[in-house]
């Protein structure tokens, strides 16, 4: 099971949306297949590793990360595939929250006479498959919040002068956790003020582009920007107000650029429908860089699920600008609260990852 779940880690944010699944096939202590689910969610885990396996796989035991799915979609059921494959016994990590499967492919295998094993490894599963387990439950993609600043917590000068505060070592992780995301998100601010690529910049690392998008509620991104010049090859999505200028609408559908309508907010777009929007497009796990505007309205709203925070050996002072502006906390109940599970050494700089540790009470 430890083998499938690497497998499954090395799909992340390529196959949504989809979860990225890990099967690994065992016949007489001897491993004759392998398989992950494909770039963009087809085929399966389990029809790759059949395929490998070919007639070994009969009488065989299948490790596999996630539930098989029982239902017919643009694939046959994994179910099918294994019990035609004369699979002996499957060993399940976790079942699938999807509401077409959710037992019944367990079911389905058990009723073919295959000899079931469940909640191997399940902890470290669900991990793999929180952002597939968000999109099902909640309706978004898990979010992971990216910060890059000095020790006291600034992203930028008084001057707005903010490249570079991380030295390569830590630029260069930033991109790798980029491409274990399906999309990376900032604000219209941090497009204005770096004119940023937000591409994984780590050749051969991902085979599918990182999807960007920009929370832009008046579509004010400069239509010479290179996010919208490269919409056509790599996919920028912009959240968008209704009455958003269809001149510039057109203009940036022109350039290959798909602009989601979601509704306002005071400042900006509402950022629990925005997320809710991103869900239905199928996205399952989503980076956000910036800025502190963003940071700070996705915390009030408690829809942060994991930090990723870099801090460099150095300070600002209270005149720079903050990673995560206002957001109204008056008490410290009113507090987002994280667990810190991981402290790594980056260079000269410090990533310190952290996961939700309970619902906070939005501030009022």
């Amino acid at each position: 099971m430890q083998a499938a779940l690497a497998l499954a880690r090395r799909g992340l944010g390529t196959t949504w949306p989809n979860p990225s699944v890990g099967c690994v096939i065992v016949r007489d202590g001897r491993v004759v297949g392998r398989g992950t689910t494909a770039p963009g969610g087809r085929p399966h885990a389990e029809p790759v590793a059949l395929a490998m396996a070919g007639e070994q796989a009969r009488g065989a035991t299948a490790y596999v990360t996630l539930e098989p799915c029982c239902h017919w979609g643009r694939s046959p059921p994994c179910t099918e595939a294994l019990i035609a494959a004369g699979i002996a016994r499957v060993v399940v990590a976790t079942g699938d929250p999807d509401p077409r499967v959710n037992g019944e492919g367990l079911a389905k295998l058990r009723a073919a006479g295959i000899s079931v094993e469940t909640s191997v490894l399940q902890a470290e599963a669900q991990d793999v498959l929180t952002g597939f387990s968000h999109r099902i439950t909640l309706g978004r993609p898990m979010v992971t919040l990216k910060l890059a600043t000095t020790l006291d917590g600034r992203i930028a000068t008084h001057r707005g002068e903010s490249q570079w505060i991380t030295g390569t070592p830590a630029r260069r992780l930033a991109h790798a956790l980029r491409g274990r995301h399906d999309a990376v998100m900032v604000g219209v601010g941090t497009v204005l003020a770096d004119n940023p690529d937000l591409t994984c910049r780590i050749p051969g690392f991902r085979p599918t582009p990182v999807v960007r998008v920009v929370a832009d509620s008046h579509l004010r991104t400069p239509l010479t920007t290179r996010l919208a010049m490269t919409a056509a090859q790599t996919p920028a999505w912009f959240l968008i107000r209704a009455g958003t200028d269809p001149a510039r609408r057109t203009a940036f559908s022109d350039l290959g650029a798909t602009l989601i309508e979601v509704p306002g907010a005071s400042a900006g777009v509402d950022i629990a429908a925005a997320l809710q929007a991103l869900g239905t497009a199928g996205l399952t796990r989503l980076l956000v860089e910036g800025g502190g505007q963003l940071a700070a309205a996705l915390l009030r709203a408690d829809l942060v699920d994991r930090i990723a925070w870099f801090h460099a050996p150095a300070v600002m002072g209270g005149d720079g600008w903050p990673a995560v502006q206002a957001f109204g906390i008056e008490t410290l109940d009113h507090m987002p609260r994280f667990r810190r599970h991981c402290v790594t050494s980056v260079g000269n700089d410090m990533l310190s990852e952290y996961s939700r540790q309970a619902s906070c009470s939005p501030a009022s």
